[in-house]
């Protein structure tokens, strides 16, 4: 670990729980959980607990449903023995969904249902991917206000991201038959009123159809809303992720003026100029083939020794 990542002493007379040197705002495919597998190395969710169980708060930002976070992260965690006491916080489906958790198991899960795809459109993308792509990729029955499909383990990339681009574009001409404004990238296509409601937003192993007001930047603001509401105001953040829409995590707490490094486990997306320091495996020393959970794994062990832990 560089000397410039070693996180800050709390000063004198600041309580840690109260004003931890650092908070952990973590994407989960690629940075926690691998893309490959889906699954959460046990190094990983030892890391995570010893963070949480310091006073570190661990925050979870993911476009996953809330089912997927209690199987691969939650369960697992509580296993290794979450302390009476330690709170974990998880916002999913980019700021949608949003539930927190203890050694007890989760609490009430809030949805914004304001944000939520229609239904009808919803049914069709099911019978989409049913009668024509389910070779490939699978309709996720656990989101609650997005619309997602993604791609079955045993496909090869290259097949799958293939297929992905014509499931897209059916996708988009639904989105039009609904009366609904969308956009993909950069293609937009309004709808009658010239307004853009929805997004569809290809990653490398899936495809998520959500409201546009959705991000990790929305996953951010809750972050902070749900860290106030147990007093806690961290020093500084690091948020983690593997494409360049986990960028918005940073940029919204930097805007925000909290002090924020944002790590990039997938830097080959390219490392956009920030006003805020941007770091990789490179960072640690590491080889920069070291991507995905192996990179986001190193960064939880760099800060549990900065920090002691």
């Amino acid at each position: 670990m560089t000397a410039s990542e070693s996180p800050a002493v709390p000063a004198p007379g600041i309580r840690l729980p109260s004003a931890p040197p650092l908070a952990l705002l973590l994407d989960v495919d690629g940075p926690v959980a691998s893309p490959l597998t889906r699954d959460v190395k046990p190094d990983i969710i030892l890391d995570l607990v010893a963070l949480a169980a310091a006073g570190i708060p661990v925050i979870f930002n993911t476009g996953r449903s809330d089912a997927f976070i209690r199987e691969q992260v939650m369960e697992p965690m509580i296993a290794a023995g979450i302390p009476a006491g330690t709170v974990i916080h998880a916002i999913c489906e980019k700021g949608a969904v949003w539930f927190s958790y203890t050694s007890a198991g989760p609490g009430p899960v809030h949805v914004d249902r304001e944000l939520a795809v229609p239904a009808a459109y919803g049914d069709d993308i099911r019978r989409l991917v049913a009668e024509n792509y389910a070779a490939h990729m699978f309709f996720d029955e656990t989101k609650r206000a997005m619309v997602s499909v993604e791609q079955h383990i045993d496909v090869p990339s290259a097949d799958y991201l293939a297929e992905q681009k014509l499931f897209d574009a059916e996708a988009m001409e639904l989105m039009v038959r609904h009366g609904l404004g969308v956009v993909r990238l950069d293609h937009h296509v309004p709808n009658s009123d010239d307004e853009v409601d929805y997004r569809v937003d290809p990653t490398i192993i899936s495809t998520d159809i959500e409201s546009v007001r959705l991000g990790k930047d929305l996953g951010a603001s809750r972050a902070v809303e749900l860290l106030a509401a147990q007093g806690i105001t961290p020093q500084a953040w690091r948020t983690v992720g593997d494409s360049r829409t986990d960028y918005a995590m940073a940029d919204w707490l930097h805007h925000n003026d909290h002090p924020v490094k944002h790590v990039d486990v997938r830097p080959a997306d390219g490392v956009p100029s920030k006003p805020y320091p941007v770091l990789t495996a490179v960072d640690l020393g590491l080889e920069a083939t070291v991507i995905h959970d192996d990179a986001g794994g190193a960064f939880l062990r760099a800060w549990r020794e900065a920090l002691g832990i």
